[in-house]
């Protein structure tokens, strides 16, 4: 609840923050346009005159030890070869990042360049929080040439370019092989079904002892929506003022589901996730060789080869019998640059030189994902510095194709909050406080109240 509180407060201030420009009179919005292009030209002339000043540039994102690592080398490489140019970095897990930036952009402390997640920006973009990158597209600043046009699309919220796509994205099972073999169970195939992995999971408990999967299925709605997709079904109406499915059982089918693992010990329970996750995506149990099964994305198993662990395997997730073409395609992640940033143009330089050049990849080596950038991939491809997990990952978007359908529009505003009340309304499933039917009825209601509040 601390959560839901924290991020509402902040959204509530930020949508204040923007009601001139949604609401304000025509001569007020033209004066504010009119100063705007002034303040705009006089910042770019400056900027052509002394291109050589100090410029810092505060930066976050989220991710485990490795990424910060490694983003931290390309940042102080950058510095050596732009040395005007300096970063003050904001690394983050992902539990807390949003909720943190929130209250940072609500009191005016957005940093310039902010990672930024599919299923959140749309809320910014749409209170106003995100700078448009199209400026900079179009004159040549960041060349986005090499990013597929359905991946730029996802970023293109109400006419405006509002993140640079870093990455290609897919929901994945990652799956340690010795942990199998160790409890007697057989690889899992593309095409396993979800009654498949509950047996692997239960047998994974009963033969070691170890978690059948080291993931919670609430901490967002990701896999739910994919279960939800499952059933030939959108999570959100297209409108985004209500969920987009009416039959409440597949709600209530999903908690059901996964309180049955939860209670046979085969999925952490509230307490042992809550654990689990402050060790950091470096020390998940699936990277230790205390899990089977992890849900994430397809860049999992290069994390955890960065973190010690080569062994680690991709696969799609389990199927629904209804719709086996519940993937999607999604941007792992985008830069975006904050309005009130006073050196967006130097934020765009830097977007750009992460994204293309050869010398950022090449420490990169597709950490956050497969390289949105055809340049990047081709590089990184014929470079032959590719490990065998990286190339599982470049490989898995192509081979994952035959399992996916149409890419969903990115998440409507108010997702934080949405987000919070399905791990709230999980747990008090997952602690036996409320029934899975009661619970789809709630998600239901509250979540339907805040698709109607926010957009």
């Amino acid at each position: 609840m601390k959560n839901k509180r924290i991020m509402s407060a902040a959204m509530a201030v930020l949508m204040a923050g923007s009601l001139a420009a949604c609401g304000g009179s025509a001569s007020s919005t033209a004066d504010s346009t009119a100063a705007e292009s002034t303040s705009t030209a006089a910042s770019t002339e400056a900027t052509a005159e002394s291109t050589d000043e100090p410029v810092t540039i505060r930066i976050t994102w989220w991710g485990g030890q490795t990424r910060h690592d490694l983003t931290q080398q390309v940042l102080d490489l950058y510095t050596s070869e732009h040395p005007n140019v300096t970063f003050e970095a904001v690394p983050s897990g992902w539990d807390g990042y949003f909720e943190k930036l929130a209250t940072d952009t609500a009191t005016g402390g957005m940093p310039d360049i902010v990672q930024m997640d599919y299923m959140y920006i749309s809320t910014y973009a749409q209170n106003g929080s995100l700078a448009d990158l199209s400026e900079y597209i179009n004159n040549g600043t960041i060349d986005a040439s090499g990013i597929d046009e359905a991946l730029m699309n996802a970023s293109n919220i109400g006419g405006k370019t509002v993140g640079i796509p870093l990455s290609t994205s897919l929901v994945a099972f990652t799956y340690n092989p010795s942990v199998l073999e160790e409890a007697g169970v057989d690889v899992p195939t593309d095409d396993w079904t979800w009654d498949d992995f509950a047996t692997a999971a239960k047998t994974v408990k009963e033969k070691t002892g170890k978690y059948g999967m080291s993931t919670s299925p609430v901490i967002d709605t990701n896999l739910f929506n994919y279960w939800v997709r499952g059933y030939g079904e959108k999570l959100f109406a297209d409108d985004n003022k209500s969920l987009g499915y009416d039959d409440d059982k597949i709600t209530e089918d999903f908690f059901t589901y996964w309180l049955d693992l939860i209670d046979a010990g085969a999925v952490p329970n509230p307490d042992e996730y809550e654990q689990i996750a402050t060790l950091g995506n470096d020390a998940n149990p699936v990277i230790t060789n205390d899990a089977a099964f992890h849900q994430s994305w397809n860049n999992f198993t290069t994390i955890g080869a960065n973190a010690g662990n080569d062994t680690l395997k991709l696969i799609a997730p389990p199927t629904n019998t209804t719709n086996t073409k519940a993937l999607w395609y999604k941007p792992g992640m985008f830069f975006s640059v904050a309005e009130t940033s006073s050196v967006k143009k130097e934020a765009a330089e830097f977007i750009n030189w992460f994204l293309n050049s050869d010398e950022a990849n090449d420490i990169m080596m597709g950490e956050r994902g497969t390289p949105a950038s055809a340049t990047a991939r081709e590089h990184l491809i014929n470079s032959g510095k590719l490990s065998a997990q990286q190339t599982d990952m470049f490989n898995f978007v192509d081979t994952a194709a035959a399992y996916c359908g149409d890419t969903p529009a990115a998440d409507p505003a108010g997702i934080s909050e949405i987000n919070t009340i399905f791990k709230n309304i999980g747990y008090a499933v997952f602690y036996g406080q409320t029934t899975p039917a009661d619970a789809a009825a709630q998600f239901r209601t509250e979540v339907n109240a805040v698709l109607e509040a926010n957009n």
